[in-house]
């Protein structure tokens, strides 16, 4: 089986490489597990795309980490993304030149190669002593590369949404914890201080009774590229980029080269790969929900009054564009999720009293609320002044993260219970979250688990 067996072809050769200081050693030479004050995080990246272009800066600006290789099946190719740089560019190609240009600038020396390259990420977990990975592909393969790493003692940075379908990423989660590795879900929210007080607000009553919830998701498909040749949704000869195809598909089921799916991120838009905007923008606001609601190790009862422009599954692009659904907690707390709402979370509280957080803005009503002081004997939530930065201190400290593998679980299964519904055209599905089963309703429970094709077994 593919996820079982590291291929024994030879290895793709890459340049050596080298710490940036020497005199600090990687934990690799001392063996996994918790690593000494004086070793350095060898970082090997999977998948270099919109989200590693981001990610990369505070692992490379981080003294305790140093990054030695890319992994991708992509060489290099425009990766547009959320960016508005026309130049920036994805692959593992890409990433490398990021790599070595930033730690030859480091160390004053030109030229300088400290990154190795593989089309296979399992090629480079084989070949490279790491100690951590950040996995940033898209979203079908984050279950495969998750257990693969976490059963070699690799910690792991796990971009959102965390997992593919719910039973993957309870699989994810126990395997995780099995391995006694530490995870950090890439929900970067969770280490902003305007989401933070917000939820610290909620959970200290200062908005009185929480009445209900808006969540605001955005709409429509993603379309990076203007170009109608890029996003045309015929299909095409494979590009020169794109190396290894069929790895690029790993467990989805086989199909042609199609630019409106296999580029940028544009393969959010169809259920083989991602959940679309619901399973995009509702691992990030969910997520804070169920902060706020003291819910990390729970989640809902029931999703209700589900609405969408759900197209048929054989299309090209089948997630929902449009959408509307209630989430319903068990005391009866009602979220109300629309891409109709302005991006970002509303929570109404007695007396007309509300709180509105997006990045980058926090407001409440009346405007002075927002200057409320929180005592001693009030609760105050987990503290992460920078995602990445915090991924690795509690690597050295054995801490749980400020988004464990468990956390990013409960939070992503709220998007996948959505779509599940949506998919089955049902007004109401009831779910246990105790158990983490739909109640009374195996039609619905076969979907929780997704088929793998190619060989592909999610298995540690």
């Amino acid at each position: 089986m593919n996820q079982i067996h590291v291929s024994r072809r030879s290895f793709v050769s890459g340049l050596g490489t080298a710490a940036v200081a020497p005199y600090i050693i990687p934990i690799g030479a001392l063996g996994k597990g918790r690593p000494a004050p004086s070793a350095r995080i060898q970082l090997g990246v999977i998948g270099f795309g919109t989200m590693a272009g981001d990610n990369i800066g505070n692992f490379l600006n981080n003294d305790k980490v140093q990054v030695v290789s890319v992994a991708d099946p992509v060489s290099e190719t425009g990766c547009h993304g959320y960016s508005s740089d026309p130049n920036r560019k994805g692959g593992r190609l890409a990433g490398k030149r990021i790599i070595d240009e930033f730690y030859a600038k480091q160390l004053n020396q030109p030229g300088y190669k400290a990154c190795t390259t593989h089309v296979d990420f399992r090629e480079m977990i084989e070949k490279e002593k790491l100690d951590a990975v950040l996995i940033s592909t898209p979203d079908h393969w984050h279950g495969l590369q998750t257990v693969y790493a976490a059963s070699k003692g690799l910690h792991i940075y796990g971009q959102k949404p965390m997992s593919y379908c719910i039973a993957e990423g309870r699989y994810m989660a126990d395997t995780v914890k099995a391995n006694q590795v530490t995870f950090q879900v890439g929900s970067q929210q969770r280490s902003d201080n305007y989401f933070r007080m917000a939820c610290e607000f909620i959970r200290n009553g200062v908005i009185g009774k929480l009445e209900k919830i808006e969540v605001g998701l955005p709409g429509g498909h993603f379309r990076w590229k203007k170009s109608d040749a890029d996003f045309s949704q015929e299909p095409a000869p494979i590009p020169e980029w794109m190396t290894d195809f069929n790895l690029w598909l790993g467990p989805a089921q086989k199909r042609p080269y199609i630019p409106a799916l296999h580029r940028n991120m544009t393969w959010r838009n169809n259920l083989d790969y991602s959940g679309g905007a619901i399973t995009d923008w509702g691992a990030h606001h969910l997520d804070i929900v169920q902060w706020a609601l003291g819910k990390d190790d729970s989640g809902p009862v029931a999703i209700e009054n589900l609405k969408s422009d759900m197209p048929s599954r054989d299309k090209i692009l089948n997630t929902a564009a449009h959408y509307s659904f209630e989430v319903v907690y068990e005391e009866g707390t009602r979220v109300f999720v629309s891409d109709a709402f302005t991006n970002g979370i509303t929570f109404y509280g007695e007396g007309g009293k509300k709180i509105f957080v997006t990045r980058g803005n926090l407001e409440t009503t009346p405007a002075e609320l927002i200057r409320t002081k929180l005592d001693d004997k009030s609760v105050r939530l987990y503290k992460s002044a920078r995602h990445e930065g915090n991924f690795i201190d509690c690597i050295y400290g054995g801490e749980p993260t400020i988004c464990t593998c468990e956390i990013g679980h409960r939070s992503i299964s709220i998007a996948h219970l959505a779509n599940i519904g949506l998919r089955l055209g049902r007004n109401k599905i009831q779910w246990n979250p105790k158990t983490e089963c739909f109640v009374n309703d195996p039609e619905a429970d076969k979907l929780k688990a997704s088929p793998m094709f190619n060989g592909w077994v999610l298995k540690a």
